[in-house]
């Protein structure tokens, strides 16, 4: 039985705790919070709640392997996980709207059909069926295998498996190598294009430089569905939590951790604020990159390497509205930008800098749970509603004039699927990537995509066993990257590394 700790609870960072205790090991996982869960926060007032960070789950198979692998009872016995359907809405800048269905592809070919014009369905189907590709090849090394250093390993993850479409002529190409490129070759509506879009902007991925392999995004959606857990997302990280407890993981919560303790060339323990040093045979560290330069230098490499760019964040308005929900409303809607490039430019373009950058009408994601357990009665309805936007630093969030100016634009995009918003609205709170910052420690408060092959593996992430041996990583900012569904997959990865040493490869 070795002693572990583990750096952070979140939803990484608890799945390799879960996983190792099961396995025998003694662990302590230390969060400088409060409370546990990361990014997948709370927030309640005057009987509304709201999560702070991912509304939905993608892939949710990860959890139910987790609650599988460390116990008896079922992820659906602890949590009430529903699928929503329709999967999301669209309103588009023309103000064409569809609805697609959750994980029917021929639902989505007819919707699409319906609205779009004749033949658009085939055309979105036709780039799905080629994802399909992307995740055949891509999902058992990007997904279930840790991170290799292997040269030649690495280079062929650089590459993108898309199977673009051939050109006749001289100048013939195959593959697209953006995915806005993409977009313009094979969807040929820009109203497609920005239903494609949409799927690498709501991970912090820029269309015009993201790998055409982004086009798995919306594939795992489409195929895998989108689900919901009742009272709010909050819960899966309140079961992991509880299913950590009940395999006696002990939680340090309000503890912050200094440094990792190195001794003999390894990693041997961590410091913490208090002067206190706990000792540990190995640490999982679930951290951001700029954090875990701070512990560990030596995991980090050379120190003159740059660190990693800060992905984008989330601006998030959470709305307290008087009146019911409407019946048949969407779980889940996008209000697009009316100006793509305008919008693009304002969180990746190098003048996304200052109250200058946030000129322009942002892609707005408007969650309504048809859920009773986030309002105070049925008369009253908890929306919230998200932007992705340029990271706090570009940008300075913490100016109450900025953040206020751009929670009206954020008001205004969402007033065209929620008629008589501000005649409905009691109150509203704003999070900004600053409050992010402060309240998970990622610098920016940058939410970190998925990896993704190609892109001469500009969009891998750090892989799980570090140049320091005893130190492994979990968490969006490592292998196999952000959202719920990744962050659990790292920590059965760190959890694999450390019980079946640097040969597993994954459960078969």
């Amino acid at each position: 039985m070795a002693r572990i700790a583990v750096i952070g609870a979140g939803m990484g960072a608890m799945a390799a705790a879960a996983r190792l205790a099961v396995a025998g090991h003694r662990v302590t996982v230390y969060e400088r919070a409060a409370t546990h869960g990361g990014g997948v926060g709370r927030m309640t007032r005057d009987g509304f709640a709201f999560d702070t960070g991912p509304g939905l789950l993608h892939l949710p198979a990860v959890y139910r392997d987790l609650f599988v692998k460390t116990g008896k009872e079922s992820l659906e016995r602890c949590v009430g996980l529903v699928q929503v359907d329709p999967a999301s809405a669209h309103v588009f800048a023309d103000g064409t709207s569809v609805s697609l269905p959750n994980a029917s592809r021929a639902g989505v070919v007819q919707a699409l059909d319906e609205a779009v014009g004749a033949g658009a369905g085939e055309r979105w189907s036709e780039l799905v069926n080629r994802a399909r590709v992307v995740w055949d090849a891509t999902r058992r090394p990007l997904l279930e295998e840790p991170l290799l250093a292997d040269p030649e390993y690495l280079e062929a993850l650089g590459h993108d498996p898309y199977p673009g479409l051939r050109k006749r002529g001289l100048f013939r190409r195959s593959t697209p190598p953006v995915l806005a490129a993409v977009a313009e070759r094979e969807l040929k509506d820009p109203r497609l294009t920005a239903l494609l879009e949409s799927h690498a902007l709501a991970y912090g991925l820029d269309p015009r430089h993201a790998p055409a392999s982004a086009t798995v995004l919306p594939y795992m959606e489409q195929t895998f569905g989108s689900w919901y857990v009742r009272g709010g997302m909050r819960g899966l990280a309140d079961a992991v939590y509880e299913r950590c407890l009940a395999r006696r993981v002990e939680f340090a919560l309000g503890s912050e951790v200094t440094a990792v303790v190195e001794k003999d060339g390894r990693a041997a323990g961590v410091e913490l604020a208090d002067g206190r040093t706990a000792e540990a045979d190995m640490v999982v560290a679930g951290v951001s990159p700029g954090r875990l330069r701070q512990l560990a230098p030596a995991a980090c490499g050379p120190a003159a390497r740059p660190g990693p760019p800060v992905p984008p964040g989330r601006f998030t308005v959470f709305l307290a509205l008087r009146g019911a929900r409407p019946a048949a409303t969407a779980h889940r809607t996008v209000v697009h930008a009316p100006d793509r490039g305008a919008e693009l430019e304002g969180i990746f373009g190098e003048g996304a800098r200052g109250p200058a950058a946030l000129h322009y009408r942002p892609t707005v994601t408007v969650l309504r749970p048809d859920d009773p357990d986030v309002r105070p009665d049925e008369g009253h309805e908890a929306v919230t509603l998200t932007a992705t936007v340029a990271p706090h630093g570009q940008v300075d969030w913490n100016g109450e004039a900025t953040s206020a100016a751009f929670a009206e634009r954020v008001l205004d995009a969402a007033e065209g699927v929620l008629p008589g918003l501000r005649e409905r609205l009691l109150w509203h709170e704003v999070r900004t990537p600053a409050d992010t910052e402060r309240a998970t420690g990622a610098e920016g408060g940058g939410v970190p995509a998925p990896v993704l092959a190609g892109g001469g593996g500009a969009f891998l992430r750090t892989a799980n066993a570090t140049p320091l041996p005893g130190l492994y990583l979990a968490g969006g900012f490592a292998h196999p990257g952000g959202g719920l569904a990744h962050a659990g997959m790292s920590g059965t990865m760190a959890a694999g590394l450390i019980v079946s040493g640097a040969d597993w490869r994954g459960s078969q």
